[in-house]
């Protein structure tokens, strides 16, 4: 009976060595395929934004990122990770302020009804020739900013969980 407990509990172990030494590999990729991505984004871009929203609500990126951070998200319709993404964005979207820049989605009108049949509730920018998106440097969708007092804090490309956008918000 003692061998079998003995048995059972290196079996636990060789198990959460396994998931930990996993989420580390995972957590180094995800580290280092940010900084790659990141190489495209201009050191020289002045990282602020005055726009108007789909609704035709202003947006001023620096007046909302003087007292928190804030999660500014390039996206696309079409993008199928942002599928994945989008839920997470609007959530957390009801915690930080939160800009959306969809990338070549077609017009206001199209985003609105988008906007209304998936429920979210982000305010969105749309720049529907790319022109935001090359100028932040945006090389893949989804792509996560977080900035503060109009400084980029963090950058993030690809399928990022909540948590992740989470400890990214929380480190800013």
């Amino acid at each position: 009976m003692a061998e079998q407990t003995t048995s059972k509990a290196t079996g636990w172990k060789k198990w959460l060595r396994e998931i930990a030494f996993f989420s580390v590999l995972l957590t180094g990729v995800t580290v280092a395929a940010d900084l790659w991505r990141s190489q495209s984004v201009p050191d020289d871009v002045p990282f602020t934004l005055k726009a108007t929203d789909i609704h035709g609500q202003p947006v001023d990126l620096a007046a909302l990122s003087q007292d928190q951070p804030v999660l500014v998200y390039y996206w696309a319709t079409w993008c199928g990770v942002c599928r994945f993404v989008t839920p997470s964005v609007n959530w957390l979207s009801q915690y930080y302020p939160t800009v959306g820049i969809s990338l070549s989605s077609g017009p206001d009108e199209k985003l609105q009804r988008y906007f209304e049949h998936k429920a979210l509730d982000f305010p969105n920018v749309n720049d529907p020739n790319n022109v935001l998106g090359r100028q932040w440097g945006v090389a893949f969708t989804p792509t996560i900013f977080i900035v503060r007092d109009g400084k980029v804090e963090s950058i993030t490309s690809g399928i990022t969980t909540p948590m992740g956008m989470l400890a990214r918000l929380w480190l800013a």
